[in-house]
């Protein structure tokens, strides 16, 4: 199965070294490898299309490819569980090798005059996704109590202090500002 991902290289590869701009869309999960992520965690929506913008240069054995790609997500706000939906743009920089050594993890192999960005993309995305997502910096969150959006309305609710951590409510620190060496 051909991948909306593969790039043609021929004529970069017979041209070393040599240039060429891509710029495209596809489906992020073409082939439905992805399941979706448990609640609570960031992920790409299911129909969701990457944009890839990049620049490939060729040099004797490989390839270079970089620019930025692109992928719409979705998630949860840590702190007043609204959904989030926002747009990743990740810088990339990576390298293609013909007949590339099975230790060597820097690097996309790939064969013949065609490369697979699918696989770029995907790391590129998904190691980019927030693991804990803000709607907004300022975010004010639940109420411990009640469990209203403290975005968007005000309660009275006062969360009494932890008797557990009564004890260092009474310890005080005496703030030292001399310049004297400290007794030994």
């Amino acid at each position: 199965m051909s991948s909306a991902f593969e790039v043609p290289v021929a004529a970069l590869l017979r041209d070393v070294p040599s240039r060429s701009e891509v710029s495209f869309s596809a489906p992020f999960d073409e082939k439905g490898e992805f399941e979706p992520r448990a609640f609570g965690e960031s992920d790409v929506p299911v129909a969701a299309l990457a944009s890839v913008k990049l620049t490939v240069a060729s040099y004797r054995g490989g390839l270079d490819v970089k620019g930025v790609v692109a992928s719409p997500w979705r998630g949860i706000c840590r702190r007043c569980s609204r959904v989030i939906d926002g747009v990743l743009e990740v810088l990339v920089s990576e390298r293609f090798e013909e007949n590339l050594a099975l230790e060597d993890e820097e690097a996309y192999p790939f064969e013949g005059d065609v490369i697979d960005l699918s696989d770029l993309v995907h790391d590129a995305i998904l190691l980019e996704l927030p693991v804990a997502p803000l709607c907004r910096e300022d975010c004010q969150g639940l109420c411990g109590i009640c469990g209203i959006d403290k975005n968007e309305a005000t309660c009275e609710c006062r969360v009494e202090p932890d008797a557990r951590w009564a004890t260092l409510d009474a310890l005080r620190f005496e703030d030292d500002t001399s310049d004297k060496a400290p007794d030994r």
